[in-house]
């Protein structure tokens, strides 16, 4: 008998129950919530009973192809289906049955491999058994789906109510809301209401202190009343009073028109009555001042009268050229506007040309000068020193200057002031105001405008507000001046220096104005080369310094003659004084003398210059008003 279609036959078996097997395990998964863990058996299921999902498959008891004859021998077969019989038979006896279900047909006892009848009714006792258990199940199912719509209408319910509620929530929300607001309004209410009543409590005290002042007043209101009558009385007598005061004030008013007209007047009469007297003490006035010697007194040679101070006088003794007699004395006298001695104090020498300095200020061009030999105090009695007591001319002139103009605006007059420094150093101009570096120093040339008015290009003019902006600036001038050490003077100055200071005023209600100009000028001494014992750059400039004073000469020689040609342009310094000694001005010179025994000579010819400058006439001045 051959058992190759046996083992084809069981081999389609063993597939047939693990397909099977796969086709229940939907099922199982769902009865696994139900029963517990069981023991899984080996089971075929044939028959038209089957799960949806395995009544597709192929039927179970399809015939093998190839195998012959489908008959199964009762001995127990050969080889590897041996143990998976044996294997399959405890799986399927340890099923439990349902209730209600049949039992198995093998009871407890094992099947044998080639049972396969008894292996199909086992499983289709199962089968039924599952069956009975999806029937359960499902009916439960549909039990719980009833369960579940009934749970959710109620959920839909339970969710209407929680709406509901939440709205009704919300509204108790906002009223407490608007409660808690009634509240605090309610509060605030009270607390005004205590402030008030705290209030009231006050005004009731208050009201009954006024009611007692009350009564007092009424009391001082019919005193006031009575008093009331008397000064009514009273006022018409200061009515007729105030008006008769009234009319006087008028007249007082009209007074003091008339008085400042006549101020006005007097001002102009005294300005001319000055010019007056100035042009009676001569255009070109010369002052002569005597230097004291170091030990503080006076030379022999110099004389001066007690009872009269215009004149000086030089005595010399000289031997006689014959030899027959004996030592003769020469006197030189000479007279000038004012002598000033040795003991004579700065204050005392600028009261005299205070009266000049004012008419600079009535619209008149002023000029004063210092002449003489080096170290005859010419810079000591224009600048003086920094001691108020030793001021000299320029420092004392500015001062005066702003004072008068201070006590001038009462009358209403505005002035403006321009100052300039200048010097004049070996016949070239430098600006003694210049801050600058020296290398970029501009040079300056002497211009004469139109209206013979005379500027210097490229000079500083400086606006100048108080005396003490300007009392800066001629420190800074003397600071840059050039000076040098000579055998006479220690300090010697090298070079003329010229401050100018330009007045403009405006009296706006009475439609006047006056343009002045104040020149002081400070002049270089003139020396000798056998007592200065100047060398190189020294004698250059005692060249340049004694030519500029010959053409000064010169000048005033040709204005003395009334020649018709004056040499101004000859040097830088009379080109620049043109309009001081020959135009529209008033001018005063200082001739200081030294007192020293040697210095006879330079003294003698300075007195000479001078009196040659006292003698000179250059016409009369004439104020600059419109």
């Amino acid at each position: 008998m051959s058992r190759l279609p046996v083992m084809s036959a069981k081999r389609v078996l063993t597939s047939s129950s693990s397909e099977n097997s796969q086709d229940m395990a939907p099922v199982k998964k769902k009865l696994r919530k139900d029963e517990p863990q069981k023991p899984q058996a080996a089971a075929t299921v044939i028959g038209d009973k089957r799960p949806p999902a395995a009544a597709a498959r192929a039927p179970l008891y399809r015939p093998v192809r190839g195998a012959g004859a489908a008959t199964v021998a009762a001995a127990p077969s050969r080889g590897v289906l041996k143990p998976v019989a044996a294997s399959a038979a405890p799986k399927a006896a340890s099923v439990r049955q349902p209730p209600g279900a049949k039992p198995s047909v093998t009871g407890g006892s094992r099947r044998q491999p080639w049972d396969l009848k008894g292996k199909v009714t086992d499983m289709e006792g199962k089968l039924r058994t599952y069956q009975t258990k999806v029937k359960s199940v499902n009916e439960e199912n549909e039990a719980m789906k009833a369960s579940v719509a009934q749970s959710q209408t109620k959920v839909a319910e339970l969710e209407r109510k929680v709406e509901s509620q939440k709205m009704k929530l919300g509204e108790y929300e906002r009223e407490l809301q608007r409660l808690s607001g009634v509240q605090n309004e309610l509060e605030k209410v009270s607390s005004e209401k205590n402030l008030l009543q705290k209030e009231l409590a006050n005004l009731e005290q208050k009201y009954k202190v006024v009611e007692t002042l009350r009564d007092s007043q009424e009391t001082e209101l019919q005193t006031l009343k009575m008093k009331l009558s008397v000064q009514e009385s009273t006022m018409a007598r200061l009515q007729a009073a105030l008006k008769d005061t009234e009319e006087e004030v008028c007249s007082l008013k009209e007074t003091v028109a008339e008085q400042r007209d006549e101020l006005h007047a007097g001002e102009m009469e005294r300005r001319r009555l000055h010019n007056t007297i100035q042009e009676l003490k001569g255009n070109i006035r010369v002052f002569c001042r005597v230097r004291p010697l170091d030990d503080g007194g006076l030379s022999k040679h110099i004389q001066l009268a007690a009872s009269d101070d215009k004149s000086i006088m030089l005595a010399k003794s000289e031997e006689s050229h014959t030899g027959k007699t004996a030592e003769t004395q020469k006197n030189y006298h000479f007279s000038f506007d004012r002598v000033f001695g040795p003991q004579a104090s700065q204050r005392e020498i600028f009261d005299e040309i205070s009266l000049l300095v004012q008419s600079a200020l009535d619209g008149y061009n002023v000029c004063c000068f210092a002449y003489g030999q080096t170290g005859s105090g010419k810079t000591y009695t224009m600048e003086g020193e920094e001691v108020d007591d030793t001021r000299g001319v320029i420092p004392r002139a500015v001062t005066q200057i702003f004072r008068a103009g201070e006590k001038l605006q009462s009358q209403g007059w505005q002035f403006t002031f321009t100052a300039s420094f200048v010097e004049i150093y070996n016949e070239t101009l430098r600006d003694l105001l210049y801050t600058g570096k020296t290398s970029k120093r501009p040079e300056h040339e002497i211009r004469k405008s139109s209206n013979n008015e005379v500027t210097v290009t490229n000079l500083t003019y400086e606006k100048v507000y108080t005396e003490d902006q300007v009392l800066g600036l001629i420190a800074l001038a003397k600071q840059n001046r050039s000076t040098a050490q000579t055998a006479q003077n220690d300090r010697s100055s090298r070079s003329h220096s010229v401050f100018q200071l330009q007045i403009e005023g405006v009296n706006a209600g009475r439609d006047i104005k006056c343009k002045s100009t104040l020149c002081l000028v400070d002049l270089a001494g003139s020396e000798r080369m056998v007592k200065s014992q100047s060398q190189g750059e020294r004698f250059k400039e005692m060249t340049s310094i004694n030519s500029s004073l010959s053409n000064l000469g010169i000048v005033i020689t040709s204005l003395a003659n009334k020649e018709s040609h004056v040499p101004y342009r000859n040097s830088k310094l009379t080109y620049l004084l043109q309009n001081c000694l020959g135009g529209n001005s008033k001018t005063l010179m200082f001739v200081n003398v030294s007192p020293e025994p040697e210095s006879f000579g330079e003294t003698l010819n300075s007195l000479r210059f001078a009196s040659k400058v006292n003698d000179c006439v250059i016409g009369t001045a004439s104020s600059n008003k419109k």
